[in-house]
């Protein structure tokens, strides 16, 4: 029997304001990690939308993705059960809006944090991946490329729900 490889995509949003990135603190079953805002990309999206969507999921605030700062692959085994899992991130910078009211973070998210580079330097032994950090310096460092680069292909929106 062949076995198709096929990797989780997920979105990110790196969100810098006034010198200082915000975070997320959620319970894991690795226990509590800080994260970007960041989640699986849902049927019937773009990545960009998938980004807003789980941001505004996270952090209660409107997001609105405009450029990609980068497209990663990871793999993370985990230490209770051995699951080994392979993820390539879309990490999106952009537009923060003000907290929502009568919005809830998403079960699981304990708060949303403010921290200046340092300290997300600091926390990396907190990180839920090492692309948390990575994501940063990249954005740091002045990498961003077009929203462009990424095509979704009107099909994506257009056809049926997939069947489980």
């Amino acid at each position: 029997m062949d076995t198709r490889w096929k990797p989780n995509v997920t979105v990110a949003a790196i969100i810098e304001k006034e010198g200082r990135y915000l975070l997320i603190e959620e319970h894991t079953q690795e226990g509590l990690k800080l994260n970007n805002p960041a989640g699986h990309l849902d049927p019937g999206e773009s990545p960009a939308e998938g980004c807003a969507r789980e941001t505004l999921e996270e952090t209660a605030r409107p997001f609105t993705p405009k450029e990609l700062v980068g497209i990663y692959l990871s793999r993370f085994q985990r230490p209770q059960t051995g699951e080994d899992i392979t993820y390539v991130r879309m990490a999106f910078c952009g537009d923060i809006g003000d907290v929502q009211p009568g919005l809830s973070l998403d079960e699981g998210i304990v708060r949303t944090v403010w921290m200046t580079p340092q300290e997300v330097r600091d926390s990396a032994h907190r990180h839920r991946s090492p692309l948390v950090l990575r994501c940063i310096e990249d954005h740091l460092a002045g990498q961003r490329f077009p929203l462009g680069v990424i095509h979704t292909d009107a099909a994506v929106a257009e056809l049926p729900p997939l069947q489980p």
